[in-house]
């Protein structure tokens, strides 16, 4: 796979035997995360890092087998509040560096949980039961 500029990370997401025979592919930079998707129509997710609010990994024993990992995210993005980095290697690592990361910007940022209250103040969540 080819390496955009600036990724600090990038994978695609991997089928049988761990192999990556996808078209979805992640691009993970400084401050933003891509999930491009398909073949001739393409779909390109861009979730800024200071948005995502709570991050799990989910690892069936199929993936295990083969050192793979699913990372399920919540955001307070609009068209993505949830999503997947299904399928990657290292998935464990990437958490923890996607974690940091969040916080990191999350930080720089000075972002607040405030920012994710909707207008009847309640808090967005995302459902945590997959």
């Amino acid at each position: 796979m080819k390496k955009r500029e600036g990724t600090v990370w990038q994978d695609r997401k991997r089928w049988l035997f761990g192999l990556p025979w996808s078209f979805t592919r992640y691009y993970l930079f400084e401050n933003k995360l891509i999930i491009d998707t398909g073949f001739f129509n393409r779909r390109e997710e861009e979730i800024r890092l200071y948005r995502i609010m709570d991050i799990s990994l989910n690892r069936s024993l199929g993936e295990r087998m083969f050192n793979l990992g699913t990372i399920h995210c919540c955001s307070g993005d609009k068209t993505a509040p949830e999503f997947d980095i299904k399928r990657i290697k290292k998935a464990q690592e990437v958490k923890e560096m996607l974690s940091d990361m969040v916080e990191n910007e999350r930080m720089k940022r000075r972002v607040a949980t405030r920012e994710f209250i909707d207008a009847d103040g309640d808090i967005d969540d995302c459902d945590l039961s997959e």
